[in-house]
């Protein structure tokens, strides 16, 4: 009788995606959290360990390839997502995370983030989102809230904040999620589900910074107010919360509208069902602009549509010129019509 081969091949597990680095992040830092969920995540994705990237630019949260066992770069301040798109198109196979604060992203690196959620080059974004400038010792940031006082803005602050997921829509995004760093398992979640999605999947994190911003998204994260301001989004189900999942959000012309079940002649069919994979806007704008008190912060996937992605019609435009093109090869170009030598 043949021998019969036998696998050795053992599952990966968190373990093997966390590094020998110390962790150098203030204690009771929400980063921790996302730093866990992340590990958590990518042994349950289908992807060989080395065909995982992360790049992060400049920020607390940019000392996260350090901390992951993969490939990775540390770059510059908002210059991730260039260098991101980069590795993806010299290498399409590659599961590449980009790694970013909202200062990074959404300050210095706007504009690089907008032309990365227009192109919808196929990689992951993570924006770790505490409201204020961490590393730098808490001056306000482009989503610090109006009125903060901080300390460049010791009267308050006079800006608008910027809307991630507004903003992403606006760009063209193809996939926006929301998360908190108090929900491990939905973190976890979302990067397995975020790592699917072909196009640029931006996923926003409501993460705590203890010392310069604590308790900035205490209105969603608090035990006590958990129930009635955090709506968790699937696609296909109806938008309920409460402790009851009494309560949910119904269309009343142009504007989402607050309701319980029950009263006024309210039933579940009254409730709005999600669908991520709508290709109008309208209904996640609606979903993203919501905030406590009126509202609750809605989480989840809120926006997952198919388009094509910018490396692959890069490589099919590279495919369309190999056959196309007169010349095979630079030496066929450069011998090309009239040649001479110079002596």
């Amino acid at each position: 009788m043949s021998e019969q081969a036998v696998d050795t091949h053992q599952p990966l597990t968190k373990k093997d995606y966390t590094s020998d680095q110390m962790v150098r992040w203030c204690p009771g830092c929400g980063d921790y959290a996302i730093l866990s969920a992340m590990q958590s995540a990518l042994p349950q994705i289908p992807e060989k360990k080395e065909d995982f990237v992360f790049i992060s630019g400049i920020g607390c949260a940019a000392r996260f390839p350090y901390y992951m066992n993969t490939y990775g770069f540390h770059t510059i301040h908002g210059r991730a997502p260039a260098v991101a798109t980069g590795v993806k198109l010299a290498n399409p196979k590659l599961n590449v995370w980009q790694i970013t604060g909202d200062g990074d992203s959404l300050a210095i690196g706007g504009n690089h983030f907008i032309h990365a959620l227009r192109r919808n080059i196929d990689i992951n974004i993570i924006l770790f989102n505490n409201e204020i400038y961490g590393l730098t010792k808490g001056q306000y940031s482009p989503t610090s809230r109006f009125g903060q006082v901080t300390k460049s803005t010791p009267m308050g602050g006079i800006e608008r904040p910027f809307s991630a997921g507004e903003l992403a829509l606006a760009a063209g995004g193809t996939f926006f999620a929301r998360t908190i760093d108090t929900n491990p398992k939905l973190m976890t979640q979302i990067f397995v589900e975020s790592s699917q999605h072909r196009g640029t999947s931006l996923l926003e994190i409501l993460q705590n910074c203890v010392i310069y911003n604590d308790k900035a998204h205490g209105a969603v994260t608090a035990k006590e107010n958990k129930d009635d301001f955090q709506l968790h989004l699937v696609h296909g189900e109806p938008m309920l919360f409460g402790k009851e999942k009494q309560k949910g959000l119904r269309l009343s012309g142009f504007k989402l509208e607050l309701v319980t079940i029950g009263e006024g002649g309210i039933k579940e069919s009254d409730i709005l069902v999600h669908d991520a994979h709508e290709p109008d806007t309208t209904i996640h704008n609606m979903l993203i602009k919501m905030n406590p008190p009126e509202f609750p912060t809605a989480l989840g996937i809120i926006r997952a549509v198919k388009a094509s992605t910018f490396d692959q019609l890069v490589e099919s435009q590279y495919q369309q010129s190999l056959t196309s093109s007169s010349y095979k090869n630079v030496d066929e170009l450069l011998h090309s019509g009239n040649t001479w030598e110079v002596k």
